[in-house]
């Protein structure tokens, strides 16, 4: 339980507060590189603000506030000249350091006059098939070139933005229980009364005990099934929530960076950054990367639970935009959560004390690699199959493809007697 001060002080992402200043310190995917191939100006909103994000014309990427400083009107609907963005309106063109260096109706503008009138602006990078954006102030860390963003595989990217605040998201990361509940006994019982099956991979997976460890880039959860032994991926290995936005999970050949971009106080950009590496799958020469929204609200507005991530957003959502934290009862099934808010804290009495929080990236790095299970709660192959075809996977254009990978994966495999 917290009181409504400290409830803000964690949820509210804006300029000069301080969960807004810790997340100054991080890169955010912003867009799809695919789109802006297909038209070189997207708009962007940000930690409660808005962004003009453009492809130069020689591959590069910039970002810019959609502001422009002469009267205000959207660089969303700019110009692309060189490495540079002209503002539709009046043709100032600021290039991606924010620097104005033309004013269209004066050509004879001096430099100096001209250096007063540059543009906020941020940095933006591509990798892994997004572009990434970097708005705080200061030097810019690395770009975090986590393994889900290099690895060789199939690319699969099911997005949608929630209304409600990424801090409740993060939260779910490190809850275990609610796998046993949420993805176990209340998907039977949505099951049963729909006349669907039940995905196996996700029915009977009783706790028996769970835990939690920090390192340098978050809090690696595990937990240990009825059945299971301590030799089990899921308690000797685990997964790990990835500081401040992200968890990394997967299994059997499935890997998947769930992102969690804070737009404003109340909406979250959700991502569910897929790679498909079965072990003995044949991947094509050339590997594709699509995006594609997923669906969580019916036309009437009741929400969709019959998937995975449709009951997790459930759960995100229903907490309301900003979940009340000072009317809540925090029980000890609760550490992860306890813990998980700790971290946060601690960020932002880091970042008032002048140092960079916890997973801030500073050293030159060709991946990093973290720790996952491999076997997800000791299933098989039909894992990856269930995951398919019972989350958001499902409304990936590429579904049957990726079934058919991970089906001539495992039969590869148990030729081999792996």
């Amino acid at each position: 339980m917290l009181t409504q001060e400290q409830n803000d002080a964690l949820t509210r992402v804006g300029p000069d507060t301080p969960m807004g200043d810790v997340l100054r310190h991080y890169w955010y995917p912003v867009a799809f590189e695919r789109e802006l191939d297909e038209f070189p100006v997207k708009s962007a909103r940000l930690l409660g603000e808005n962004w003009a994000v453009f492809k130069t014309d020689d591959g590069g990427y910039g970002i810019v506030d959609e502001r422009c400083p002469h009267r205000g009107a959207s660089m969303v609907y700019g110009i692309v000249e060189g490495d540079a963005l002209r503002c539709g309106y009046h043709g100032w063109k600021f290039n991606t350091e924010g620097v104005c260096v033309e004013i269209l109706a004066e050509p004879d503008s001096s430099a100096k006059f001209r250096s007063e009138c540059g543009i906020r602006h941020g940095k933006a990078v591509a990798l892994g098939g997004m572009i990434w954006a970097y708005v705080g102030d200061g030097p810019a860390p690395e770009l975090p070139r986590y393994e889900a963003y290099v690895m060789e595989g199939i690319r699969d990217i099911g997005h949608c933005v929630i209304p409600c605040n990424w801090l409740q998201i993060m939260e779910n990361a490190v809850d275990p229980y609610h796998v046993e509940a949420l993805h176990g006994n209340y998907f039977e019982f949505i099951a049963k009364h729909q006349g669907t099956p039940m995905p196996g991979s996700f029915g009977g997976n009783k706790h028996e005990k769970v835990a939690f460890d920090n390192f340098e880039h978050g809090i690696i959860k595990r937990r240990l099934l009825v059945g299971q032994d301590e030799e089990s991926d899921d308690w000797k290995i685990g997964h790990p929530l990835v500081f401040p936005y992200k968890m990394w999970v997967g299994g059997n050949g499935v890997f998947q960076m769930q992102i969690r971009v804070p737009v404003d106080d109340t909406h979250t950009n959700v991502m569910f950054y897929t790679v498909h590496a079965p072990d003995g799958g044949v991947l094509p020469d050339e590997l594709p990367c699509v995006d594609y929204p997923i669906e969580w609200i019916n036309d009437d507005g009741s929400l969709i639970v019959d998937y995975i991530e449709g009951q997790d957003i459930m759960a995100w959502v229903s907490q309301g935009e900003i979940a009340d934290r000072v009317n809540e009862k925090i029980t000890k099934s609760d550490v992860g959560v306890v813990a998980c808010r700790r971290m946060f804290r601690d960020a932002i009495d880091d970042v008032a004390a002048g140092k960079d929080p916890i997973a801030v990236v500073r050293e030159p790095h060709d991946v990093i690699k973290l720790p996952l299970e491999r076997s997800k709660f000791g299933r098989g192959s039909e894992f990856a199959t269930d995951w398919i075809d019972n989350g958001s996977m499902r409304y990936s254009p590429l579904a049957a493809q990726l079934k058919e990978l991970h089906i001539t994966a495992a039969a590869t495999r148990a030729g081999l007697g792996n």
